[in-house]
């Protein structure tokens, strides 16, 4: 078999095993299910429901959480660019340089560099928020990318 990648939109809720039981009207493996939420009901495009576990579904799938100015629920924000940065390396190259390496959730990274024409004038500070703006970006882009192949599909 050859491997696929699949992005696509579904709308979902934190629920119990049990309860997706009641409400899927079917089994739902219910080994290890507690008393705490431990799953989520997952509604695609279609209209059918399933049930996921809560490790499988948060692994596979990243809440939108909409820009509160733009006028649909489908779209990226500010948070979803900043909570999508997992770790920020800032380094100075030389006496003028910064290079910002960032490292996203799912482990892909970028990296920027800035400088000064005279390193009188270098501040580090200055030029990570410089580097930082150029990843975010980057970012936003990715992140519509991703909304856009999930709202569409992969079209020919």
């Amino acid at each position: 078999m050859d491997n696929y990648i699949g992005v696509k939109l579904i709308k979902a809720e934190p629920m119990k095993a049990e309860e997706a039981n009641r409400v899927l009207q079917r089994p739902i493996d219910l080994t290890n299910a507690d008393d705490e939420f431990n799953g989520y009901l997952v509604e695609y495009q279609d209209g059918y429901q399933s049930w996921s576990p809560k490790e499988i579904f948060e692994a596979a799938y990243m809440k939108v959480t909409p820009n509160p100015k733009l006028k649909t629920n489908c779209s990226i924000s500010q948070d979803m660019v900043n909570d999508f940065i997992k770790e920020i390396y800032i380094d100075t190259v030389g006496e003028k340089n910064t290079i910002v390496r960032v490292v996203l959730v799912n482990g892909f990274e970028l990296i920027e560099s800035s400088a000064c024409v005279d390193p009188a004038n270098y501040d580090e500070v200055i030029g990570a928020d410089i580097c930082l703006g150029k990843i975010k970006d980057k970012i936003w882009m990715l992140l519509g990318f991703l909304l856009q192949t999930g709202v569409g599909g992969v079209k020919k």
